[in-house]
């Protein structure tokens, strides 16, 4: 048959049928998504860099790009702000895959806060002494290499450093803004993937300890991509019973208010297994990333392996993104299922922080015990979340932007207290450090109570404002579990207070490394941060208040 002929047997056959719709040109509101997409365009030129700047160049062009970006993107988000995208003006971007409201900017304006500070941390180069000549930083010199061979030794004597951790850093903030800002299940999953992806990578690239550091990361890995399967699975249930994964549809079919139900969909909308199952493994993933018992497992490992500027950055930044996406999706997608997802989370709040706080009194490594003190404080924000009252949302928010940058600046002080071997982190190590250097002690005390939660501090101002949205919305028993817990994790911060200042220093103990300006400014923007916050928090409550509104 003639190349004509079959020609026009295509074209009788399209006539006869229905006139195929046009597809609609995709609208995308650029101006709206301007942090997010600063923030990538600046990752891609990272990588860029990397391949046709000259290496000697290479970090300093990273950590200039990166900066720009991470404060460009900061002042989009505060004209977005200003603008009233996050009261007046809140709404859908981006045919219905992103948020553009209160709580969505004000957390991505924490998470691009906590990267700048991180990315300082990242680009310290005067702690360890410099090796044949050349600075060096806490990033191993050639990631590709076998820990101890020679093509380690060539690669550090040659005087190479990984700038790679940069574009890292920036695409794993790109995943973390669009995190909470998600307004359907496939969105979320995608950003979930794209900050996850890079923090496996900056796990696994520490100068020292090199081994345990990839361990770390092949833990996280491992136990990451479980949870990323978990998500999956309850994404796809959660679209068999709603036939939607926007969250708005999957909302109004909980609720039974949605209109025009398609006749297939008339059959599993019925089926309350597949809505219970779906959300259950969607906040199973989240409460992973979150670092809530019992998804706690990796969180002492990775914490304690992964180079300290990405532990810091990892603790602070995650958290945010985590906790967003879980408000958001209790919020916005389940008010309906309250009654059903209320109980389990009392629970998870529970051992959450009882664990947390208990286990860390065993402890006898720094890091291992800021891990598990992170797990307590997942509890604590927890306790915030289960109140489903608009005071919840605004304590949650106040909580995350206060503790961010006291986890920031407390990993940053443990990586200047160093020996022969790198950082100090055993706690007896840190015996007498007070009379040492009695300013670094007293930095790292100030976090501590903060973490404990004294007042005067921002930790008081967070647990205070939780704890109250929490009673009021008629979660009071879990306030005086809070309470307790609180007071048993005092005990192991007050310790270490007591061990840098009462105890004896020894005589081959640590040394206190003098930080380039880049670490102080990291170490005086936490200690700023958290007395600001500690001694005139009700401006910054004010905020999280306004910002406390969801769009739906």
């Amino acid at each position: 048959m003639s190349a004509s002929a079959v020609h026009s047997l295509w074209t009788t056959a399209a006539a006869a049928t229905e006139p195929i719709s046009k597809i609609d040109t995709p609208k995308i509101e650029y101006g709206q998504l301007s942090p997010t997409l600063i923030v990538v365009g600046a990752a891609i030129i990272g990588v860029l860099v990397e391949a046709f700047v000259p290496r000697k160049h290479r970090y300093y062009a990273q950590l200039f790009v990166s900066v720009v970006a991470l404060v460009a993107a900061f002042a989009a988000v505060i004209a977005l702000a200003a603008g009233g995208y996050g009261t007046t003006k809140a709404r859908i971007a981006a045919m219905g895959a992103i948020a553009v409201d209160g709580p969505a900017l004000f957390l991505q304006g924490t998470i691009l806060l906590a990267a700048l500070v991180g990315a300082f941390t990242f680009a310290e180069r005067r702690l360890d002494p410099a090796a044949h000549g050349n600075r060096v930083d806490s990033f191993a010199a050639q990631a590709a290499s076998v820990p101890g061979s020679d093509s380690e030794k060539a690669a550090v004597k040659a005087g190479f450093t990984t700038t790679e951790v940069f574009p890292l850093l920036l695409f794993a903030v790109a995943g973390m803004l669009v995190f909470p800002s998600a307004n359907d299940l496939l969105t979320l999953f995608i950003a979930l993937e794209v900050f996850s992806l890079p923090l496996y990578l900056l796990c696994a690239v520490a100068r020292r300890k090199r081994l345990m550091s990839q361990e770390a990361a092949v833990k996280y890995f491992l136990l990451g991509a479980f949870a990323s399967a978990f998500t999956l699975f309850g994404i796809a249930l959660l679209y068999g019973y709603a036939g939607s994964v926007s969250y708005a549809t999957i909302a109004q079919v909980v609720d039974g208010t949605v209109q025009n139900v398609n006749p297939a969909l008339a059959d599993t909308m019925g089926n309350d297994a597949l809505l219970l199952i779906g959300v259950a493994m969607i906040v199973m993933g989240l409460l992973f990333k979150v670092g809530a018992v019992p998804f706690h497992m990796w969180t002492p490992d990775v914490y304690q392996g992964a180079p300290t500027p990405v532990t810091g950055f990892m603790a602070a930044a995650t958290k945010v993104a985590a906790f967003g996406a879980l408000l958001r999706l209790l919020y916005v997608v389940l008010p309906g299922l309250r009654w059903d997802w209320r109980p389990v989370m009392w629970g998870v709040a529970i051992v959450t922080m009882l664990g947390g706080a208990i286990v860390a009194i065993t402890q006898t490594d720094i890091k291992r015990l800021l891990a598990y003190s992170s797990i307590a404080h997942a509890g604590f924000i927890l306790a915030g979340v289960i109140a489903t009252t608009p005071d919840g949302v605004s304590s949650v928010l106040f909580y995350l932007a206060a503790y961010s940058f006291v986890t920031i600046g407390a990993f940053a002080v443990v990586t200047l207290v160093r020996d022969a071997g790198g950082e100090a982190t055993h706690l007896s190590k840190w015996a007498g450090l007070g009379r040492r250097s009695p300013l670094v002690a007293a930095v790292f005390a100030v976090f501590l109570l903060a973490f404990a939660g004294i007042p005067l501090t921002s930790g008081f101002a967070g647990k205070f404002a939780v704890f109250k949205a929490a009673a009021e919305g008629g979660a009071a028993p879990l306030v005086v579990v809070g309470v307790i817990s609180s007071a048993i994790a005092a005990f192991f911060y007050i310790r270490v207070i007591v061990l840098m200042f009462f105890s004896e220093p020894r005589p081959e103990g640590p040394t206190v490394a003098v930080p380039s300006p880049l670490t102080m400014t990291a170490i005086g923007v936490g200690v700023a941060v958290t007395l600001v916050l500690g001694v005139a928090p009700q401006y910054f409550l004010d905020l999280a208040n306004q910002a406390g509104v969801f769009v739906r």
